[in-house]
C-alpha cells in the first residue's frame, strides 16, 4: 500500500469512524437544544404554558406527603416520617413552610408522625390535621411475634378512668402473655336510667398487642378472653379484654388519634382534642356550618374502621362520635359538601385500603337519614382506586369530575377516563368526557381561576412500576367537555404527590414515591423532593389585571367593591378555596363564581347567599380579564354565619 493511499484512507476512514461514533450523541444534543428552544419560545408558552423545576437546599428538603396553601400565601409541606421507617423509629418528624414568592423556606417542629393523616382548612384559616402513623406495616414473612387487636371492656359505670402504659400484659386462658404496643385509656361504662332501673353499656377500647416471645407457639386461633395484668382480683369480672386471634400474618399500618391545628400566622402546630378513633388514611371534609367530619382510616390495630365517623367542632376544639352516621368507606374517600346542607357526594375515588366489593360505588350520603344512595354508570367502575376527583367549573354548576384511577391494590390496570356528573340534575347520571392520552393513576387535579382544570402527572402502573410515570399534562375545559394539550412536566410524579394553585395563578407540584427507580424493578425507589411550578398559558398573554384594594371580609349575600385600574376589561371574579392535598385527594378545593358589576375605578362583587356554596373560611379572590388572564389573588374571609333556621 503506497504512502498516498494510506494518507487517503486516514483522511476518509478515520473521520467517518469518528462521525459514526459521535453522531448519536451529537444528534441528541441538537434535538434537545431545539426542544428547549421550542418550549421556551413565546408562541409555545402562550399555547401550552411552561414548567420550571425548583431545587431546595439539602437541609430544607422534605418528603412532601401533604401540601397546603396557607392564607399567608406560603406553602405547608408535611412529611411526618415521610414513609421512612428509620425516621419513624428515630422520632424524626418534619414539616416545611415554603414561600413561592421569595423561595425561602423554614423547617417547622412537628410533634407527632402526621404521615398519612387527614386535613382540611377551618373557618379561622387554621389547617386541621388529624391522625397519622402509630406503627409501620409488617409484611408477610417479616412478622416474628404473633399479634392482633384486643378490645378492652369495662362494665363498671362507677369506675374511674384507667390509664395503662405500653407493655401492659394480657394473659390468655392458656397462660400465653401478650403486651400492648402502646399506652391506652379505659373509660367507665355508661349507665342510663330506665323505668325498670338502668341500662349499663360497657365501654370499649381497642389496642394492639403482640406476644412476648417470637414463634408460632403464640398463634391463637378464634376468640378469647384475656385477663389484664394490674387489674385487682375484685375488678376482673368488669375489666377484661377480648381478642379474635393472634397471628403471624401481615400487619398493616396503624393510626393515631392525635389532632392539631396548624396556625398559619404563628407557623406552629396547636394541640387540640384527640379524635375518638385512631385513624391512618382518613378523609376530613369541611361541612357547610364550619364543622368537619372525619371518616374511614386504619385504626390502632391496622384494621379499617367499620363506618365509625366523628365530627370536629372548631368552637370547642373537640371531636364527637356520631353513631347515627355510621357509614363504611374505603380509605381516603373523596367526599364533597354539595349545595344541599345535609348531603355529601362520594365520587368513588379513594386511596385503597378495604375490600374490593365494599364501599366502592359513588353516591349521595344524606347526613339526616344516614342513607347512601348509589349512583352507578361510570365508565371503568372497578378502576376508582387512586383516581382524582374535583368540582368541574364553578361550584354553582354542581358538576363533579372523576379522572383516571386504577385497580384495587397493586393492580397494573389503570383508566384514562374523565367522567362527570351534574349533581343538580333531577336524575344525576354519569356523562363520558374525553380520554386522557394514557391510563393514569394518581392524577393531580387543579382548578384554575379561568374555570379550567389542570390534570397533571400520574403513572400507568402502581406507584410508577415499570418506569410508567406519565410525563404529560392536559387542560380540561368543563364548558365544552374537551381537553387541551399542555406543556409536559419534567418531573415524573405518582404516589404521594400533590398539586396546589398558588395566589399568583401558577400551579405547584410536589412529591412522588415510586416503588422502584428502574424499569426492571430492582432498585428501590427514591422520594422525589424537587418542586415543579407550572405557569399556565394565560400568564403569557400580557400583564395581569391588578387588584388595588379589596375588603378583608365578605359576608354571604353582601355586595362589595374591589378597586382595580383594569375595571373596563374585567370579565369575571372567582373565589378559590386554598388547596390542601394528599394522595391526590382534596375535598375542600372549589371555585365560587361571583356576580360582578363594573364601576368607575373598580368592580362590585356579590357574594353567594348559601353557605353550602361558599363555606366559611379564607379564599383567594381573583379578577379575570377578557383575555382569560387572572390577577394576583387577594385573600378574603367569609365569616361563619349563624345556624340555619329550620324550615
Amino acid at each position: 500500500m503506497t504512502r498516498r493511499v494510506k494518507r487517503f484512507l486516514l483522511l476518509v476512514i478515520v473521520p467517518a469512524v469518528m462521525l459514526g461514533v459521535n453522531v448519536p450523541p451529537a444528534w441528541s444534543w441538537i434535538s434537545e437544544l431545539r426542544h428547549q428552544r421550542l418550549i421556551n419560545s413565546q408562541e409555545y408558552k402562550e399555547k401550552f404554558g411552561k414548567w420550571d423545576v425548583v431545587e431546595l437546599p439539602d437541609d430544607q428538603k422534605v418528603n412532601a406527603i401533604h401540601a397546603a396553601v396557607l392564607p399567608t400565601g406560603r406553602i405547608l409541606l408535611i412529611a411526618g416520617s415521610g414513609n421512612k421507617e428509620d425516621m419513624f423509629n428515630a422520632g424524626t418528624f418534619k414539616s416545611l413552610v415554603y414561600d413561592p414568592a421569595t423561595g425561602r423556606s423554614r423547617v417547622i417542629p412537628t410533634p407527632d408522625d402526621m404521615f398519612c393523616a387527614g386535613h382540611t382548612f377551618l373557618a379561622s384559616g387554621n389547617l386541621l390535621v388529624a391522625g397519622g402513623t402509630q406503627r409501620y406495616e409488617r409484611l408477610d414473612g417479616a412478622v416474628t411475634n404473633a399479634g392482633g387487636g384486643v378490645t378492652v371492656k369495662n362494665e363498671n359505670p362507677d369506675a374511674p378512668v384507667r390509664s395503662f402504659p405500653a407493655g401492659t400484659e394480657f394473659r390468655s386462658p392458656e397462660g400465653l402473655i401478650y403486651r400492648s404496643t402502646h399506652p391506652f385509656e379505659v373509660k367507665p361504662a355508661t349507665k342510663v336510667a330506665t323505668r325498670r332501673g338502668a341500662t349499663v353499656t360497657a365501654s370499649e377500647t381497642v389496642v394492639f398487642a403482640e406476644a412476648v416471645e417470637p414463634g408460632p407457639g403464640y398463634v391463637a386461633v378464634g376468640p378469647r378472653q384475656y385477663s389484664i395484668n394490674g387489674v385487682p382480683p375484685g375488678e376482673e369480672q368488669n375489666l377484661y379484654a377480648l381478642g379474635q386471634g393472634m397471628t403471624l400474618e401481615k400487619q398493616d399500618y396503624q393510626g393515631i388519634e392525635e389532632t392539631y391545628e396548624f396556625n398559619p400566622y404563628t407557623e406552629a402546630y396547636e394541640r387540640v382534642g384527640d379524635m375518638v378513633f385512631k385513624r391512618w388514611y382518613p378523609t376530613l371534609t369541611g361541612l357547610a356550618d364550619g364543622t368537619v367530619i372525619s371518616v374511614s382510616g386504619l385504626d390502632g390495630t391496622g384494621e379499617i374502621l367499620n363506618g365509625q365517623n366523628e365530627i370536629y367542632d372548631p368552637a370547642t376544639r373537640t371531636w364527637t362520635e356520631r353513631k347515627d352516621l355510621t357509614q363504611y368507606f374505603p380509605t381516603y374517600p373523596a367526599l364533597f359538601q354539595t349545595a344541599r346542607e345535609d348531603v355529601l357526594f362520594y365520587s368513588g375515588a379513594n386511596a385503597g385500603y378495604g375490600p374490593a366489593e365494599q364501599g366502592r360505588v359513588p353516591g349521595f350520603w344524606n347526613l339526616r337519614t344516614n342513607i347512601l344512595t348509589p349512583i352507578p354508570g361510570m365508565r371503568d367502575p372497578d378502576l376508582l382506586e387512586t383516581a382524582g376527583s374535583a368540582w368541574a367549573g364553578p361550584v354553582q354548576d354542581q358538576r363533579i369530575a372523576v379522572v383516571g384511577g386504577g385497580g384495587v391494590g397493586e393492580s397494573p390496570r389503570s383508566s384514562a377516563r374523565i367522567d362527570t356528573i351534574d349533581l343538580d340534575s333531577p336524575n344525576p347520571t354519569w356523562q363520558p368526557g374525553p380520554l386522557l392520552p394514557e391510563g393514569t393513576r394518581y392524577p393531580n387535579l387543579t382548578t384554575l381561576p379561568d374555570d379550567t382544570m389542570l390534570i397533571s402527572n400520574g403513572s400507568r402502573d402502581y406507584r410508577g412500576k415499570g418506569a410508567s410515570d406519565n410525563h404529560n399534562a392536559r387542560i380540561y375545559r368543563p364548558q365544552t367537555n374537551t381537553l387541551d394539550y399542555a406543556a409536559d412536566p419534567q418531573v415524573g410524579r405518582n404516589y404521594h404527590s400533590a398539586s396546589l394553585l398558588l395566589p399568583d395563578g401558577r400551579v405547584m407540584t410536589v412529591g412522588s414515591d415510586p416503588l422502584f427507580n428502574d424499569a426492571a424493578g430492582t432498585i428501590p425507589g427514591t422520594f422525589e423532593q424537587r418542586i415543579e411550578i407550572y405557569t399556565p398559558p394565560y400568564l403569557f398573554k400580557g400583564p395581569q389585571p391588578t387588584i388595588a384594594e379589596s375588603p378583608p371580609t365578605a359576608p354571604l349575600g353582601d355586595t362589595l367593591t374591589v378597586a382595580t385600574p383594569d375595571a373596563p376589561r374585567i370579565a369575571s371574579a372567582r373565589l378559590l378555596a386554598p388547596m390542601a392535598s394528599t394522595h391526590v385527594t382534596d375535598t375542600g378545593q372549589r371555585s365560587v363564581a361571583l356576580d360582578i358589576t363594573k364601576r368607575d375605578g373598580g368592580v362590585s362583587i356579590t357574594m353567594p347567599e348559601d353557605r353550602t356554596i361558599a363555606p366559611p373560611g379564607r379564599y383567594m379572590l381573583f379578577l379575570v380579564d377578557d383575555r382569560g388572564v387572572p390577577s394576583v389573588a387577594k385573600w378574603i374571609e367569609i365569616p361563619a354565619p349563624g345556624p340555619l333556621e329550620e324550615t
